[in-house]
């Protein structure tokens, strides 16, 4: 999975905090800088460039929006505002999210997941920064939101992931989390090498697997079913 480039481009210290907090918990995030105004981040942009946008609207000398109709080449865009009037013109100017403040990790998480979609889907060869970085490869966890706590959840220690409706079961080695997001935005968190979908409701731990046939798996002493769609990834780990 390839990293996401991402700068934020806020004036208020405590949004910027809060944004920081958030992009240092999403493995696939990595922050290049900060800016208060949109002047700066124009300037940051002449000679860098970037995957993913946060941007505020109502920024000292450059309006946000202004500064995204200046860009000719845009990357990804998440507005980040206060203001919920300018939603209509930010979808007209193709941004990819549009963030209400106050907003929580798991609004935020779902958000960044659809840049994670986009930028593997618009750069299918990009050789993944964490190969040369090894900043991916040096996270072994993540954190979820588990009853309005960020928990922290080692990747050793997760057996499998099940889908329950809106919410996701994480079963680990020490005890079960229910997390309100979908398998597709868990599975976008976690390492390829490590995790594997094998059924539209489940995804395992490869280093837990004990067994398996074409129809189903074994996974630290729990069957689960093998979907019809996953069966020809099955045994390729």
């Amino acid at each position: 999975m390839s990293d996401i480039n991402c700068i934020i481009i806020e004036d208020e210290p405590l949004a910027v905090k809060i944004l920081v907090d958030y992009i240092s918990q999403v493995p696939f995030l990595r922050l290049q800088g900060t800016f208060k105004d949109a002047v700066l981040g124009t300037d940051y942009l002449r000679h860098h460039t970037t995957d993913l946008i946060f941007l505020d609207i109502h920024l000292p000398k450059i309006k946000g929006m202004a500064f995204l109709k200046m860009l000719t080449h845009p990357p990804a865009v998440i507005i980040t505002t206060a203001y919920h009037q300018y939603a209509v013109e930010g979808f007209n100017l193709n941004v990819t999210d549009y963030l209400l403040k106050p907003f929580d990790f798991e609004r935020f998480l779902v958000a960044v997941t659809k840049v994670n979609t986009g930028v593997r889907s618009r750069q299918p060869d990009r050789i993944p920064q964490a190969s040369a970085s090894g900043n991916n490869e040096a996270k072994d966890y993540i954190f979820v939101m588990v009853q309005k706590k960020n928990v922290k959840l080692l990747f050793s220690e997760i057996v499998y992931i099940e889908s329950q409706r809106e919410y996701v079961k994480i079963v680990t080695t020490q005890k079960e989390y229910l997390s309100k997001m979908s398998t597709h935005e868990i599975e976008a968190l976690l390492p390829l090498r490590l995790f594997k979908r094998v059924h539209r409701s489940f995804i395992v731990s490869i280093s837990k697997i004990d067994a398996y046939t074409a129809d189903m798996i074994e996974v630290n002493g729990t069957t689960l079913p093998i979907g019809r769609g996953y069966r020809d990834g099955i045994g390729n780990w």
